[in-house]
C-alpha cells in the first residue's frame, strides 16, 4: 500500500485548521480540508503537544496514530487533508483505542467509504473461512 503524503509546513496546519471543519471524542480531534491541488491523494498532519506528555510518551502516540490511519488509507475519502491532534487522554490508550477513535471520527466527519469498507469486509471474511 503506497503511504499518504504528509503535511509538513505551518502553512498547511494553520491552513486546515482555519478553513476546515473539525470533530472531536475522548483522545482525538479530527480537522478535514479538501485539497484541491492533489485531488488523487491524502495528506495526513499528526499534532502532539507537551501536555500529552514527555517526548517517548508523544512519540508514541504520533506512531499509534499513523499506523492506524495507514492500515485503514483505503476506508477514507481521497483528495482531503486531514490534521489529527491528539488530546492529553490519548497518552494511556492502547492501539485498539486510538484505531477505534480515529475511525469514529471520520464516520462523524462523513469522510470514510462505507462501500469499499462493508465489501472489504466480506472479502476478508470469506478468503479466511478456508485458512488453517
Amino acid at each position: 500500500m503506497e503511504y499518504s503524503d504528509s503535511l509538513k509546513k505551518n502553512n498547511d496546519f494553520q491552513r486546515v485548521y482555519r478553513k476546515g471543519t473539525s470533530q472531536a471524542n475522548r483522545y482525538l480531534v479530527m480537522y478535514v480540508l479538501e485539497n484541491h491541488d492533489r485531488h488523487m491523494e491524502n495528506r495526513l498532519g499528526i499534532s502532539v503537544s507537551k501536555k500529552v506528555g514527555n517526548s517517548v510518551v508523544r512519540h508514541r502516540v504520533t506512531r499509534l496514530i499513523r499506523e492506524s490511519y495507514r492500515l485503514n488509507e483505503r476506508s477514507f475519502r481521497q483528495g482531503l487533508d486531514i490534521v489529527v491532534v491528539a488530546r492529553p487522554n490519548a497518552k494511556d490508550r492502547t492501539y485498539q483505542e486510538i484505531e477505534s477513535a480515529l475511525m469514529h471520527l471520520a464516520g462523524r466527519m462523513k469522510i470514510r467509504r462505507e462501500a469499499e469498507v462493508h465489501s472489504e469486509e466480506s472479502e476478508n471474511g470469506s478468503g479466511q473461512a478456508g485458512e488453517q
